[in-house]
């Protein structure tokens, strides 16, 4: 007699042997299994694919949002109109859907193979990622002053380049360029005011976590998110580099889902504002020269009506869940206000990542090469333009083929005409930055991670004046001239981190630790000649002019330097309640620039928040949704400047003639420091960061002091005992503080329709408290910025002990006379001709920096379409 088998495992068994079947079929063979006390049989793993769309509530896609099996490593991210592609273990899989400002939804897979959903606003959500030095962390686990900015903030506003897209967008950064209308020139950037005399003043850039990154070589469009540490705590991990900021810039990645994007951007520049010169006629009628007989506008000769300028972009991404790739391409052509400016310039990146499905390591390769040419702008031609006789022509008018040899009576007599047609100026740059990591999850909350990368730039530039150059002819028989200029700035980066996180009850600890090696190279050759047999060679045969045969002439030349900086530092994360959080750094940084008892400093940096929303009485408050205060401390160093001021360097001095040879003389190059030392910054910091009325209001406050100290300057030395004027030295102290708001609103937002609207304001207050130290007393201001001819006003700047930096100090107008003699004010107040002034009738007249600056953007959105009008202004200066 045959036993029944129990009901449950019958049933399994037959269960199992149908899978089996289908599982022949299909050529997977697996296993099946059963729990014979519970009599539940374990579904066989079958890969089952799911596709979909996210939408929010109304209707519109959500971009990166975060599709996961539950409990798995198997994860993809929604592209630009909110679809994935996903393969689940089995059709008992759970997606998780998640988002910042959205709740969290799960979903049960089943045998559904399109899954659509619509996420709900998350009205209490501080989850959104910040990247921080050598991580992410929680906004809500920020305890420091930074700034974060994603893609859309970024491509609100057009422009060719990276930097001038955070112009007005950040509390506290200046994004200023003097020569817009020059496609060649780049912005200066500087955060909380000038922090230096004669270092480096802008910040750090780390683009994918490497520090150093070209900012140069970044398309525009490749940018995920851009990260501007302003908090001493936030930057004190950079260590010598972080005195003036740091800005985090974090590219694109692909996702699983395979799509191309193509965008473009067009614009023109036109001069708005030329200098107000007299007229041919005026000029004539006022007796002011020689009458030539033409009737010039210089300006306009030399500029362009329109420059116009364009932005293409084309990108490729995709993937699986294992790995992703991103993948660009872009070409950027500008032409200048200046008719020889122009820039064309190709770039592209790769972005790679895998992940194995055992989640145990992942790699990542990003690679990014660039190549540009321009020609440069005539920036003397606009003087030329300014002070030549309008009555004057441009072309010969005895000859119809040569330009006229053209004279301001000053100095420098030449056509700016011509030399902008005829003369070839210019520069071939190449960009190469390229970085590798591995990471290893050791155990679920430790893992270790191993960066090295590149970062290589190399410009070629060239020069040529041809023989028929009027200028040429006259000064020196026709002798035309040409030159190349090669140099190259190479970095080169190994970063090594660890990480170990933490959880026990209501204590939340996160561990950094880490080593960094960086090394710089710089080197260059230079070569000129002149007295060429032809003009066909312009720049590319140097060696066939005879200029150089002449004997003792030598116009060939070449340099080569390096620096290295090491550090060691360490970061400790802690959180109780998720609602008070402490973090504290260390960084430990040697650098070869400075002096042997003074190679190492010690950056340490701490600072603390505490979210007030989750207090009782905050909650009672039904308009607030989330309230933080926070302060944070720094010491920051700066070490941007000159390699080997710390050690004696020796240069040609010329040739001594002895016993009819010419021997190479030798000398010191420089007063040598053998006390060089960090130039550093104490930052505080206090701020509030808040939320209100279910979030359509949100922003940050922030009060913040930076002292400087040991500044880093050339300082006036006696000879002797010095062998040269001046010295490389740590003189002096500055002191900056502000105060920054950043406030962003939605007043309106229904269905279809949204205003949205920004505002970003900052105070700035500096002084220069000393210019003495233990070697150098005595000395309480340096004049500087000297202006060149005509006129030859000397410096016009002084920095003074107890004053603003960037005061004027000149000659105060007094207007001119009836004979158009420019009039001043001497030291008693009395009017005289400024041509009898001495230097004692200097004085303060204005200011170039603004005490304040302000920002307001204002965006329409009516369903896909959406409108922008964004203003910005700086107050305060004279």
């Amino acid at each position: 007699m045959k036993k029944k088998l129990p009901i449950g495992i019958a049933k399994a068994i037959r269960r199992s042997r149908w899978l089996l079947a289908v599982l022949i079929i299909s050529g997977q063979p697996t296993f099946a299994g059963f729990y014979n006390k519970e009599n539940i049989a374990k579904e066989l793993t079958i890969p089952v694919p799911i596709s979909g769309k996210v939408t929010d509530s109304k209707g519109l896609p959500i971009p990166g949002v975060v599709v996961s099996e539950k409990e798995t490593s198997n994860r993809t991210v929604t592209d630009e109109n909110g679809l994935y592609k996903i393969e689940v273990s089995s059709t008992s899989a759970v997606l998780v859907f998640s988002y910042v400002g959205f709740n969290n939804q799960e979903v049960k897979a089943g045998d559904k193979k399109q899954i659509n959903i619509t996420l709900a606003d998350d009205i209490r959500s501080l989850n959104d990622v910040i990247v921080v030095g050598y991580g992410t962390l929680r906004e809500k686990e920020v305890s420091s002053a930074i700034t974060h900015l994603g893609a859309k903030d970024l491509l609100s506003v057009g422009g060719n380049g990276a930097l001038m897209s955070l112009q007005g967008k950040v509390a506290g950064l200046s994004v200023v360029n003097t020569a817009t209308g020059d496609p060649n020139s780049s912005p200066s950037i500087q955060l909380r005011g000038v922090s230096s005399r004669n270092a480096g003043l802008g910040p750090l850039y780390i683009v994918d976590g490497i520090p150093g990154g070209n900012i140069d070589n970044i398309n525009q469009n490749d940018i995920a998110s851009i990260d501007i540490l302003k908090g001493g705590a936030a930057s004190a991990i950079y260590g010598t580099r972080g005195s003036n900021g740091v800005i985090l810039i974090t590219t694109k990645r692909g996702t699983s889902q395979t799509q191309m994007n193509y965008n473009n951007y067009f614009s023109f520049d036109l001069p708005t504002n030329n200098i107000e010169i007299l007229s041919a006629d005026a000029f004539i009628a006022n007796k002011r020269g020689f009458d030539y007989g033409a009737r010039t506008n210089w300006q306009d000769e030399i500029t362009r009506k329109y420059a116009f300028s364009q932005r293409h972009n084309l990108s490729a991404s995709g993937g699986n869940a294992r790995t992703n790739y991103y993948i660009s391409g872009d070409y950027r052509g500008a032409e200048g206000i200046d008719i020889r400016s122009s820039k064309n310039e190709y770039g592209a990146r790769i972005n790679v990542t895998h992940t194995p499905e055992s989640n145990l390591y992942t790699l990542a390769l990003n690679i990014a090469p660039r190549y540009l040419k321009s020609n440069n702008a005539d920036y003397a031609g606009f003087k030329q333009a300014l002070t030549l006789n309008p009555t004057q022509p441009i072309i010969s008018p005895t000859n119809g083929n040569l330009y006229y040899y053209t004279t301001n009576g000053i100095t420098d007599p030449y056509n700016p005409v011509e030399e902008v047609r005829t003369v070839l100026s210019g520069t071939e740059g190449k960009y190469l930055d390229w970085n590798g990591s591995f990471k290893l999850n050791i155990i679920k909350d430790w893992s270790t991670q191993l960066m090295v990368s590149q970062s290589n730039t190399s410009f070629l530039s060239f020069y040529f004046r041809p023989s028929t150059n009027t200028n040429a002819v006259a000064s020196n028989g026709g002798r035309n001239s040409a030159s190349r200029n090669y140099t190259n700035n190479d970095t080169k980066n190994l970063e090594w981190t660890t990480n170990y996180s933490l959880d026990i009850n209501k204590h939340s600890f996160k561990l950094l630790g880490g080593y960094s090696y960086a090394y710089f190279n710089n080197q260059g050759l230079s070569g000129s000649n002149s007295q060429f047999p032809t003009d066909v060679f312009t720049y590319n045969n140097l060696g066939a002019g005879l200029y150089n045969l002449v004997a003792g002439q030598n116009n060939v030349g070449s340099f080569q330097n390096d620096s290295r900086l090491i550090a060691l530092f360490g970061r400790l994360n802690y959180s109780f309640a998720d609602e008070v959080f402490v973090s504290a750094s260390l960084r430990r940084e040697g650098s070869s620039k400075f002096g042997q008892d003074n190679k190492w400093g010690n950056f340490p940096a701490i600072s603390a928040a505490w979210d007030l929303s989750q207090r009782p009485i905050i909650k009672s408050v039904k308009w607030i949704d989330n309230l933080k205060v926070r302060a944070d401390y720094g010491l920051t160093g700066n070490q941007d400047f000159g390699n080997y001021l710390s050690l004696d360097t020796y240069t040609g001095y010329g040739y001594y003639l002895y016993n009819g040879t010419y021997y190479q003389v030798y000398g010191p190059s420089q007063n040598t420091n053998y006390d060089l030392r960090w130039e550093t910054a104490a930052n505080y910091n206090a701020g509030i960061d808040f939320s209100l009325f279910g979030h359509r209001l949100s922003g940050s406050i922030n009060y913040y002091i930076r002292k400087n100290k040991d500044l880093l300057g050339n300082y006036n030395v006696p000879i002797p005992p010095n062998v040269q004027g001046t010295i490389y030295a740590n003189v002096g102290s500055m002191q900056n503080s502000g105060i920054e708001v950043q406030i962003s609103g939605t007043p309106i937002k229904t269905d279809n329709f949204s205003y949205e609207i920004s505002l970003a304001g900052a105070t700035l207050e500096n002084k220069f408290v000393s210019f003495s130290n233990d070697t150098y007393k005595g000395q309480t201001f340096v004049d500087a910025v000297g202006l060149p001819a005509p006129g030859s006003p000397g410096t016009i700047q002084r920095l003074e002990e107890g004053r603003r930096i960037g005061s004027f100090y000149m000659l105060k107008s007094a207007g001119y006379d009836s004979f158009g003699r420019l009039l001043v004010y001497n030291k008693a107040g009395e009017i005289i001709a400024a041509n009898t002034s001495k230097n004692e009738d200097k004085q303060y007249v204005g200011n170039g920096l603004p005490k304040f600056t302000l920002s307001l953007g204002n965006t329409f959105r009516y369903k896909n379409f959406d409108a922008s009008v964004f203003l910005r202004g700086a107050f305060g200066y004279s």
